[in-house]
C-alpha cells in the first residue's frame, strides 16, 4: 500500500539478502527503489538519477557509508542520507548527524522505524523545495527581474543596485513620483544578505510629524494624549532587515535630528521613554524633491543630507526611456490579462506609437493605470487606440508650461531642447544604432549626424553626468 510520501530511494548494502528484503519492503510501500552493493556502485547510480533518499549501510567492502555521505553532501546535496549500522554508538550517531546524515539507525532495523524515517526525509525535502519555490517567487516579484527595462539609464541603475545590495550602506533613491522607487528599494533588500529579514516601508509624507516620530521609534504609555499602551516602532520591527523611508524630504527638523543619531550610533529612545534601543537596520530612503535645494533653503539638515547621500540611485522618468515602453506594456498586459481572465495577443502598432509619444507625467504608475483600463475596455484580443484614454492620443501642453518654456527666448531656441531630447530618446530606444535611429525619426543618416554634432550628442557626453 503506497504511503503519503512515496519517493525514489536507493538501498546500499553488501549483504544481498538484507538488500533485497529491504528493497522489496520499501517497494510494497509504493517507493521507487533501486539497490547498490557498494559505495562505488551507489555513487554511479546517484550520478545517473536524482534519488530523494539513500539508505546506506556504514560497513561496505570498498569504502564506508561516511565517505558516501560526504560525497553526497558535495555532489547531490538535495538527497537525504540515512545511515545503518550493526554497531551503533552515541558517538558515531552524533558524528553522522554532524556530517549531514538525515538519520542514523541501528540494525536490525524495525520496518516501521525505517518507514517513518524515510517519510520524514521526503517530507523535509518537499518543505525545502517549497521554500525554494517561494524564494524564487519573491525574487521574481521583488528582485531585480521585477524591474523592467533595457534602457542605458536602467542598465546603469541595475549595475549599481547589484554593487550596493549586499552591503550595509545607506542608499538614497531619487526620482519623480511613480517611477518605481519602492520596487527598487525592495529589489535592493531582496538581493542582500538581509532578504530573509523584515522589509519595512514607511511613507513619511502620509503622517503628521508627531505621529511619524511615534511610528518610527515607538512610544511608551502616556507619552502623549491617546498613548494608552507601549508601541513598538518601525525601527525595531525592521531590526536585522531593511527600513525604507519614502518621501524623506517631508521629515520635520526634530525628526531629522533623531534620524541622524540612528544613522550614526544605531540607537534611539521611543517617544516619552528613557530606555535606549540598539538596532541593526539597513536604511534606504527615497524622495522626489531636490534635497540640495532643500538644504540651501534651510529645510533639510546638511549633516543628515551628507549622511544619507552615500550611494545615490536615480530612477529615470518614463519619458526618458521610451524604448522601454513596449517591454513594460508586454509585461503588465500579460499580468492584467491573467488577473481578469482575458485572452490578449498584445497591442497594435498605432496604440504603441501613441504610448511612446505621450509625456507620462505620472510615469510607470500612470502607464499601469492606462494598461489596466485598456485590458478592461478591450473588445477584441488586441489593444487598439480606441482602448486608450483621449489624453494619450492628443496630449496638450498646459499654457503655464508653454509660457515657462518660451520665457526669455524665441520659438526657435525653445524648440532646440525638445528636439535634442527626442534624438537622445530615439538613440536610446535603438541602442545608439544611428541607422535605425534615423529610420525611426524619418530622416536620413547624414541629417542625423549633423543634428548630433549641432546639439553635442554622443554617448559619453550624454551619460557622463547622468
Amino acid at each position: 500500500m503506497a504511503t503519503a510520501y512515496s519517493g525514489s530511494l536507493l538501498v546500499v548494502d553488501d549483504d544481498k539478502h538484507i538488500r533485497s528484503a529491504m528493497a522489496d519492503y520499501l517497494r510494497s510501500l509504493g517507493h521507487r527503489t533501486e539497490t547498490a552493493q557498494d559505495c562505488s556502485e551507489a555513487m554511479q547510480r546517484m550520478d545517473e538519477y536524482p534519488f530523494e533518499v539513500v539508505i546506506c549501510d556504514v560497513n561496505l567492502p570498498d569504502r564506508d557509508g561516511f565517505e558516501l555521505l560526504q560525497w553526497a553532501r558535495e555532489h547531490v546535496p538535495g538527497t537525504a542520507v540515512i545511515l545503518l549500522t550493526g554497531y551503533g554508538t552515541i558517538e558515531s550517531a552524533v558524528e553522522a548527524i554532524r556530517m549531514g546524515a538525515f538519520d542514523y539507525l541501528t540494525k536490525p532495523v524495525i520496518d516501521e522505524e525505517l518507514s517513518l524515517s524515510i517519510e520524514r526525509a521526503i517530507g523535509q525535502r518537499q518543505i525545502l523545495q517549497e521554500n525554494e519555490q517561494l524564494r524564487e517567487q519573491l525574487n521574481e516579484k521583488h528582485g531585480l527581474s521585477s524591474i523592467i527595462g533595457k534602457d542605458y539609464k536602467m542598465l546603469r541603475m541595475f549595475e549599481l543596485i547589484e554593487s550596493v545590495a549586499d552591503t550595509r550602506t545607506t542608499v538614497l533613491i531619487l526620482g519623480e513620483s511613480g517611477t518605481g522607487k519602492t520596487m527598487t528599494a525592495r529589489s535592493i533588500h531582496q538581493l542582500s544578505n538581509r532578504a530573509d529579514k523584515p522589509f519595512v516601508e514607511v511613507a513619511c509624507g502620509a503622517l503628521p510629524d508627531n505621529l511619524l516620530e511615534s511610528e518610527l521609534f515607538g512610544h511608551v504609555a502616556g507619552a502623549f494624549t491617546g498613548a494608552s499602551h507601549d508601541k513598538v516602532g518601525k525601527f525595531l520591527q525592521a531590526d536585522g532587515g531593511t527600513l525604507f523611508l519614502d518621501e524623506i524630504a517631508t521629515a520635520s527638523p526634530q525628526l531629522q535630528v533623531k534620524l541622524l543619531r540612528v544613522l550614526q550610533d544605531r540607537e534611539f529612545e521611543p517617544v516619552g521613554g528613557n530606555e535606549t534601543h540598539k538596532v541593526d537596520v539597513r536604511l534606504i530612503l527615497a524622495t522626489n524633491e531636490d534635497l540640495e535645494q532643500a538644504v540651501r533653503r534651510g529645510e533639510f539638515r546638511e549633516d543628515l543630507y551628507y549622511r544619507i547621500n552615500v550611494i545615490t540611485l536615480t530612477q529615470p522618468a518614463l519619458r526618458e526611456r521610451i524604448g522601454d515602453i513596449p517591454l513594460l506594456a508586454e509585461h503588465y498586459l500579460k499580468q492584467f490579462a491573467e488577473q481578469t481572465g482575458r485572452r490578449l495577443r498584445g497591442i497594435d502598432d498605432q496604440a504603441m506609437k501613441a504610448l511612446q509619444q505621450y509625456h507620462w507625467p505620472g510615469n510607470v504608475r500612470e502607464l499601469l493605470n492606462v494598461l489596466e483600463r485598456a485590458v478592461v475596455l478591450c473588445q477584441g484580443d488586441v489593444i487598439t487606440v480606441s482602448d486608450l484614454p483621449e489624453k494619450i492620443l492628443a496630449p496638450q501642453e498646459r499654457p503655464a508650461d508653454l509660457s515657462a518654456r518660451l520665457e526669455g527666448g524665441s520659438l526657435k531656441s525653445a524648440l532646440t531642447q525638445p528636439e535634442r531630447q527626442l534624438i537622445i530618446q530615439a538613440l536610446e530606444a535603438n541602442g545608439w544604432n544611428r541607422q535605425n535611429t534615423a529610420k525611426m525619426l524619418g530622416i536620413n543618416r547624414t541629417t542625423l549626424y549633423k543634428k548630433m554634432k549641432r546639439y553635442n550628442i554622443d554617448f559619453e557626453s550624454v551619460y557622463r553626468h547622468a
